[in-house]
């Protein structure tokens, strides 16, 4: 009985001793990636704070580091964004419905399930390159804002197909039965019991989607987006720039001006994506007290 007893206490103690410098490992990996972070944030201010001024908003992009700014990066962006959200919702959120609650479970849809589920890990360059052949060359929209649009639209149709159908599975069957049992037909069902319950989580997901999208570079570059744009796009199938593309070309040129605006670029780049999930968060907390 001793021997067990300390055989026991052995084994407890060991245990102990392993889940102690697990923690002190997960712990030092934490503290080097937040040190990390912290040091690249903190460059990042000290190099572009200085460029943080109202003509780095009101003006173009210039060849003279101190005329430059990235007002056609910031509309074209933001145009890009007013496309891409009602376009990729209504896609978005329709296939996660259909999928979810239309679609019959068989070999079909667990296909449709597994492609998708696939391309939302598929590298940007990929979506580049379908736009470039899809838009760019078969619809002939050119380097156009439009076909910038609808290639990063379908860069987030996967996460946000995903994050819907995650939020429709999370609505407890009771409701859908309750809804059902008070003569409701299924389109009824889905619309007024199922859609305001998972609304907080599909929000959340398409309001991220947009985070992502906008940060992109890649499939933008692979369409021909410009660089170098200093006017305003008057309509959908002029050319454009966002504001990843004009930071990184702030950071192709050799003067350390242009590197400044870059930080102070990055700076305003992350704010917005700040913005954007601060949105996020308080979308879903309305939305879950209305529940």
């Amino acid at each position: 009985m001793n021997l067990l007893q300390g055989g026991n206490r052995h084994q407890i103690a060991r245990r102990r001793k392993i889940d102690f410098c697990l923690h002190l490992l997960f712990a030092a990996a934490t503290s080097v990636g937040v040190i990390a972070l912290c040091a690249l944030l903190i460059d990042i201010i000290i190099d572009g704070i200085s460029r943080l001024q109202p003509g780095l908003f009101e003006n173009f992009p210039s060849r003279r580091a101190e005329r430059a700014g990235m007002k056609s990066a910031i509309v074209g962006s933001m145009y890009m964004l007013c496309i891409m959200l009602p376009i990729s919702f209504v896609l978005g959120v329709g296939a996660a419905i259909w999928l979810e609650e239309y679609a019959g479970k068989n070999r079909f849809t667990r296909l449709i399930q597994l492609n998708i589920s696939t391309l939302a890990g598929v590298p940007s360059i990929v979506y580049g390159i379908l736009g470039l052949t899809l838009f760019v060359r078969l619809l002939m929209l050119q380097r156009s804002l439009l076909a910038g649009a609808l290639t990063m639209t379908i860069l987030v149709l996967p996460i946000i197909i995903v994050s819907a159908q995650e939020a429709l599975r999370a609505v407890p069957k009771s409701r859908r039965d309750a809804s059902y049992a008070l003569g409701a037909n299924r389109w009824q069902t889905v619309s007024r019991a199922v859609l305001p319950s998972a609304l907080p989580g599909i929000l959340t997901g398409v309001i991220l989607a947009m985070s992502r999208a906008i940060g992109e570079t890649a499939p933008l570059i692979m369409i021909g987006a410009l660089t170098y744009v200093a006017f305003l796009p008057k309509s959908v199938l002029d050319p454009f720039t966002v504001m990843p593309i004009q930071i990184f070309n702030w950071m192709s040129r050799p003067q350390p001006e242009f590197h400044e605006l870059a930080a102070a670029g990055i700076l305003v780049l992350l704010a917005l994506l700040l913005l954007m999930n601060f949105a996020a968060i308080l979308l879903r907390n309305k939305y879950s007290k209305q529940i």
